[in-house]
């Protein structure tokens, strides 16, 4: 069962979009330096396509791209949220932040239009960093995959953050 922690409104985590990033719990990643240890636990609210539409009701007219923070431990679960929200909200852009190195086999990708893959490595520094060992790729209108972290290197700025929710808020 996929669950939340919270969402925010962002606009750095997907190169020029307005982005609805859902902060999802249960990682079993726990890389040494987590910005979001809180996120290793299991709990929150159950995300299914009802409260994914719920939240999407509040928020769509503000948003470019729905990004998926997490969810390693269920990732067809991840994959099958992003076709949903292919499927009826095809003016969204649809995101994957995961902290594997790979996305599994048995996962479909083509569902995401933005994939930033491997662990946080304290010594290499986050995406930002010139010696990051994460990576942002990036499904092109032909389905061709472009890596596209430079630009996170190139145009990184303090982070903001329009609105931090959770659950009745």
């Amino acid at each position: 069962m996929l669950k939340y922690a919270n969402y925010d409104i962002v606009f750095q985590e997907i190169p020029d979009h307005i982005t609805l990033a859902i902060n999802l719990s249960n990682c079993p990643n726990r890389c040494e330096g987590c910005h979001s240890p809180y996120l290793w636990k299991d709990e929150g609210y159950v995300l299914d396509s009802a409260e994914l539409d719920d939240i999407l009701a509040k928020y769509k007219d503000n948003i470019t791209c729905v990004c998926f923070m997490g969810g390693d431990a269920a990732p067809k679960e991840v994959a099958g949220l992003a076709n949903y929200i292919k499927r009826t909200h095809q003016d969204l852009k649809v995101g994957w932040y995961s902290g594997k190195n790979e996305i599994p086999k048995d996962v479909n990708d083509t569902v995401f239009d933005y994939i930033k893959l491997g662990r946080y490595d304290a010594a290499c520094g986050p995406l930002s960093s010139p010696t990051t060992n994460q990576r942002m790729v990036q499904r092109l209108s032909d389905g061709r995959i472009k890596d596209i972290t430079d630009f996170f290197q190139k145009n990184r700025k303090p982070s903001l953050s329009l609105i931090h929710t959770n659950k009745g808020n």
